[in-house]
């Protein structure tokens, strides 16, 4: 749960990270859209600003994600890019973020099924692009 500003619980959004091998994985379950984008943005910023640019974000959770929230993603895959740093996306299910492949970003952008198999393409740099 997570408590919004006005100090009542709300289960919209919750956000955690871990460390998996040196890799800093964030967790995401609930609704990314105008209602939570602030919440994450700030989180997003916060995880870069205490861990670096290198990060896999764990969308196995998200019930549904606007055009919004795409935007944060692609602006801290394009941080990590500009940082030669280490970035993925995990889980990620077409029914629950269709508007990755409306906009053709989910060709571009770096998705794998598990965190496994992102670590293991970090490791090799031939298989980089994901799925």
């Amino acid at each position: 749960m997570t408590v919004s500003e006005n100090g009542e619980r709300s289960a919209a959004l919750t956000l955690t990270s871990a460390l998996v091998g040196g890799i800093n994985v964030i967790h995401v379950t609930g609704l990314l859209d105008a209602t939570t984008r602030d919440q994450f943005a700030d989180y997003l910023a916060a995880e870069t600003g205490e861990h670096g640019p290198d990060m896999a974000i764990d969308l196995s959770g998200v019930t549904f994600m606007d055009s919004r929230a795409l935007g944060l993603i692609v602006h801290h895959w394009q941080v990590s890019t500009t940082a030669d740093a280490k970035f993925a996306l995990i889980g990620v299910e077409y029914a629950k973020t269709k508007v990755m492949w409306i906009t053709g970003l989910a060709q571009r952008l770096p998705l794998y099924d598990t965190i496994e198999a992102a670590l293991a393409a970090f490791d090799d740099p031939a298989g980089a692009g994901g799925r």
